[in-house]
């Protein structure tokens, strides 16, 4: 609520028509002449003045319920406060965001960089300021009081840095113990995403590309679902199409009872599969069956369905495992889900203008892109592009989607561009990078030790579960050549080999940006030294041993206190604080490499604080402080693991 204009002025100020006594409401009693008022320009600064103090006033009322609604996040809570100053320095300026940045250098924990962008909107309009230094000082001195804040200062071209309360940053992390670290989940602006990964190819095995897809596909749903989002796991596999009378037509052949064909019985898909595509070019009359084949399974045959149905099976049990090593859940919708949507999405898009003639095909242009995206075939039958736009629109219209994330390798970063500006041109998505959208998110190769994409000795793709079960038995060799085989239960022994051998794998793809190629090898992922999951579970073993050793109760440690008094102590508090914006910049830009840089650099500050014999942890007068310190950065750990989809390890 606005200050009453009659107090506006400030009492200093000499009467003004404003103001009154206590007799001016009698005219007919003799009173002083009034003084000339002040000049109309003064006054409207005093009022503009009051007025942005009390917008400012009002604005750290609410401070607290902005505070609770990004708690844990440090750089959206400083972005609240200088958003109060900023309205203050520049209240004629209007939407200027806060831009704040953690600080790499000595001067403090944060920065505020709006001062030079500021200067270059405000010069030459009659501004009191002299140059960006002056803004950096005027947005620091009108900084609501927060108690997040220790000091401020202002350096360079109006650079405005912010050195946090080493008592605030205790008292944050001591909240996230008590309270859980779901309370340091960012909060992104949509409710509902589809994130389509993995999509391998019926009747055909898994390779090192859906390794890719699947592993970087479960951390984007799993980051997002840590940040309240529903997230529909989608497996897009390709289970339609016209190889499939060619599938259809072998297993007639080779199992004339086939739905008594098995897993077992087929033997090995891939093989399957290649023996059915050589026959299908080899032999004129198997390929007029299997033509007729598709024709008849299209048209809803009840045998043709039937066999298509079992082959599909014959394969999901193949993918399953897979899926059960990774610990990766997905619903399955393949292209067969989408089939009897196309022909009203291509009508519906046809009346729209949109679909044309271009030789025999029905295609949509792209402006920009010199090819056609080809959504009917010459021949009359639908194909990827025809598939995906019915796709994309079940999910924004069905499922509500307002995020539709797409994680396939870089090749088809064209094809994914052109989908969704054909989406855009009908009017499905919005213009520009708003919400609802769609992402496609690419990644590179992964390459053997001969710098070409990853294969075996006779050029066939890896089988992933050979690949997987490879770098378990290497683990478990480990433990056992460590002596654990005689220490552990063979249940731990198992359990631990999973864990590192198939966190390792997961690791060694998450820790590289997505969109470069990586080497895959055996003897660097399962280093126990270096940027490997072996050494982050390692490291959070030997934490989680500091707290048994002392044999206190994590529980009961809670009631004490956390402080933050040796660097080596707040380094590491600032560290974890830096947790929330971290998920946050990972979600947004969808590179899951963000959250392994940061794991990585944590376990490295925690060995610097924890090494540190001013540091001591057990029997030091700090030993509650300190063991609190241990298992918060235990809890971010875990966390950090449970994000990339690698379980933790809780003994060496």
């Amino acid at each position: 609520m606005l200050t009453p204009l009659t107090l506006l002025v400030p009492p200093a100020s000499p009467p003004s028509l404003f103001s009154f006594n206590r007799f001016s409401h009698f005219p007919f009693l003799p009173t002083s002449p009034p003084p000339p008022p002040p000049p109309l320009t003064d006054l409207l600064r005093v009022v503009s003045r009051r007025l942005v103090l009390a917008t400012k006033t009002q604005s750290i009322t609410t401070m607290a319920a902005q505070e609770e609604e990004c708690k844990g996040n440090v750089k959206a809570q400083l972005a609240k406060l200088f958003e109060v100053s900023l309205k203050v320095t520049v209240p004629n300026e209007a939407d200027v965001d806060p831009l704040i940045a953690a600080c790499t250098g000595k001067f403090g924990d944060y920065q505020c960089n709006n001062a030079m962008g500021l200067w270059s909107k405000i010069k030459g309009k009659g501004t009191q300021f002299r140059g960006p230094p002056a803004v950096g000082e005027a947005i620091k001195n009108n900084l609501p009081t927060s108690e997040m804040i220790d000091s401020c200062s202002v350096a360079g071209p109006g650079f405005v840095n912010v050195v946090l309360s080493k008592n605030w940053m205790a008292k944050s992390i001591q909240m996230m113990l008590i309270e859980g670290i779901d309370t340091w989940a960012p909060q992104p602006p949509v409710k509902t995403a589809v994130v389509d990964f993995s999509s391998p190819n019926i009747a055909k095995e898994m390779h090192v590309g859906h390794l890719r897809s699947t592993i970087i596909g479960d951390t984007l749903a799993r980051m997002l679902e840590f940040s309240k989002v529903k997230v529909l796991r989608r497996n897009h596999v390709g289970d339609w199409g016209t190889q499939f009378g060619m599938l259809i037509e072998f297993l007639f052949e080779k199992f004339p009872n086939f739905e008594d064909a098995t897993e077992t019985a087929i033997g090995d898909l891939q093989a399957f599969y290649k023996a059915s595509k050589q026959r299908f070019d080899s032999d004129p009359a198997f390929k007029e069956r299997a033509q007729q084949a598709v024709v008849r399974l299209q048209g809803g045959e009840e045998k043709y369905r039937r066999a298509w149905a079992q082959i599909c099976e014959i394969s999901r049990t193949e993918f399953h495992k897979v899926y059960q090593r990774l610990g990766v859940h997905l619903e399955e919708k393949g292209e067969s889900f989408y089939n009897p949507y196309i022909p009203g999405v291509i009508e519906g898009l046809t009346k729209q203008g949109l679909v044309e003639e271009s030789q025999g095909a029905r295609v949509i242009f792209i402006e920009g892109i010199n090819i056609p995206l080809i959504v009917v075939k010459s021949d009359g039958g639908f194909n990827y592009a025809s598939t995906d736009l019915a796709a994309l629109r079940y999910r924004l219209n069905e499922e509500k989607a307002e995020w539709i994330i797409y994680v396939t390798d870089v090749g088809q970063q064209q094809h994914f561009d052109m989908v969704f500006k054909a989406a855009k041109r009908a009017g499905w998505l919005p213009q520009g990078d708003n919400y609802p959208k769609a992402s496609h998110v690419g990644f590179g190769l992964v390459l053997g030790e001969d710098g070409k994409r990853f294969r075996t000795r006779n050029t066939e793709v890896v089988r992933l579960v050979d690949l997987l079960d490879e770098a378990k038995n290497r683990s478990k060799a480990a433990l056992i050549e460590r002596g654990k085989g005689e220490e552990w239960t063979e249940e731990e022994i198992e359990s631990t080999a999973d864990a590192v051998g198939y966190g390792a794998v997961k690791y060694a793809d998450l820790k590289n940006n997505r969109l470069t190629n990586y080497t895959f090898n055996f003897d660097q992922m399962l280093n126990d030294k270096g940027n490997t999951a072996v050494y982050l579970l390692y490291a959070h073993a030997r934490i989680c041993s500091i707290i048994r050793r002392s044999g206190k109760d994590v529980e009961e440690l809670k009631n004490g206190t956390l402080v933050l008094e040796h660097k080596d102590e707040r380094d590491l508090g600032l560290h974890l604080l830096q947790f929330a914006e971290v998920v946050e910049e990972a979600c947004t830009n969808l590179l899951p490499n963000v959250v392994c840089d940061y794991l990585y650099s944590l376990s490295e500050i925690f060995s610097k604080f924890y090494s540190n014999p001013e540091c001591k942890v057990i029997g030091s007068d700090k030993e509650t402080s300190r063991l609190l310190l241990c298992e918060a950065t235990a809890v971010v750990m875990r966390k950090c693991f449970n994000l990339l989809g690698i379980t933790p390890i809780y003994k060496i």
